[in-house]
C-alpha cells in the first residue's frame, strides 16, 4: 500500500522533539569583532548555518531573540548584515556583559517567547554561548546549542565548551537537524518550506566546499 499521507501530528507543545510551537531561536554576538578571532570554523561555514537557522525559524514562525555586546559602548559594531537581513522586524538587544543571561532585557525577551526549548548559537562557543546555556539549563530551560553555527578561538576551546554544555544537560544539534525536526514529515502541507531552505542550502554549501572555505 502506497504511503502518501502524514502520520498523526503529536501535540506540538508537549512533543519531546522540537516543534514550531515549543521552541525559540536565540542568536548571540554575531558581530565582525567576534568573527576575527574565531579559528575553529570559517566565517563562511558559520554564516551558512546561522542563515539556515534564521530561514527555518522564519519559515515556521519561531520567536527569535538576537543580542549583541558592546555596541552602545562604541566598542563593537552590530550583528553582521548577512544575518540581520534574514530577520526583518527583529530588534537587537545590546549588553555590556559577556553572559547574556545576566542582562535583564535579554532574559525578559527569552521569557517573553513562552518557550522552554531554546535553540541557541553564538560567538564565541566557550564564552558568549556557554555561559547563558549553563544559566538557562540551571533555570529549567532545555537548551540546544547549534554546533555547526558557532565557533571558538581554537578547536580545543570550541570542543571543551561543547563538552561543558553537554555535561550541564544541553543537547547539541546542527542547523539542518533543526529544520528537519521542525518539518518532521514530507507529506505535511508545510514541508515545502523546508525544501525551499534545502534548495538554497546545499548549492551554497557545495560552492563553498569547492572554494575551500568549508570542509
Amino acid at each position: 500500500m502506497a504511503k502518501t499521507l502524514p502520520e498523526p501530528v503529536r501535540d506540538p507543545k508537549s512533543d519531546r522533539l522540537l516543534t514550531p510551537a515549543n521552541a525559540a531561536l536565540v542568536l548571540i554576538d554575531y558581530q565582525p569583532e567576534q568573527y576575527r578571532t574565531v579559528t575553529s570554523a570559517t566565517p563562511e561555514e558559520i554564516n551558512l548555518n546561522v542563515v539556515a537557522l534564521c530561514r527555518f525559524a522564519r519559515a515556521y514562525d519561531l520567536p527569535v531573540v538576537v543580542s549583541t555586546v558592546g555596541v552602545d559602548m562604541g566598542v563593537n559594531t552590530g550583528t553582521t548584515a548577512e544575518i540581520l537581513a534574514e530577520l526583518p522586524g527583529v530588534t537587537e538587544i545590546d549588553r555590556t556583559g559577556v553572559n547574556s543571561w545576566e542582562d535583564e532585557e535579554f532574559r525578559n525577551a527569552v521569557k517573553a517567547t513562552g518557550r522552554k526549548n531554546i535553540v541557541i548559537a553564538g560567538l564565541w562557543t566557550e564564552v558568549c554561548l556557554t555561559f547563558p546555556v549553563l544559566d538557562m539549563q540551571a533555570e529549567g530551560y532545555n537548551t540546544y546549542p547549534v554546533a555547526d553555527a558557532v565557533g571558538g578561538i581554537s578547536r580545543v576551546a570550541h570542543d571543551r565548551a561543547m563538552e561543558r554544555m553537554q555535561a550541564a544537560g544541553a543537547t547539541p544539534i546542527t542547523a539542518i537537524q533543526f529544520g528537519s525536526e521542525l518539518m518532521r514529515n514530507w507529506a505535511r502541507p508545510d514541508s515545502p518550506k523546508f525544501r525551499e531552505v534545502l534548495q538554497w542550502y546545499f548549492p551554497k554549501r557545495f560552492a563553498l566546499m569547492k572554494q575551500g572555505k568549508i570542509s
